[in-house]
């Protein structure tokens, strides 16, 4: 795979706007700026918020928090599991020492 950055073109509210990125990220760029999009069409049809580098912000905003969130539910989901396996262990090692 190359890292060379090709210029590709995202559409966000309906402006063009030319990124370079590695081939090999082509497609998750698109769906990240697909996304973004998404975001900022909701924010600008809500009413609310005028004007685009506010709707960009906003939804910047948005979207980081989401990325937050998902990120500090993994760690609990992880802590979770982690405690359980240790608990596993901590069982089957006194059941083994036991017998």
């Amino acid at each position: 795979m190359s890292q060379t950055p090709r210029t590709i073109t995202v559409n966000l509210m309906g402006k063009d706007y030319m990124v370079a990125c590695p081939e090999e990220a082509e497609q998750d760029l698109l769906r990240a700026a697909s996304h973004l999009d998404k975001k900022m069409q909701e924010i600008r049809a809500g009413g609310r918020i005028i004007g685009s580098e506010k709707v960009a912000v906003m939804a910047a905003l948005n979207i980081a928090y989401e990325m937050h969130t998902l990120q500090a539910d993994a760690a609990e989901n992880t802590r979770n599991k982690l405690s359980d396996l240790t608990n596993l262990i901590r069982q089957t090692l006194e059941q083994e020492i036991s017998t």
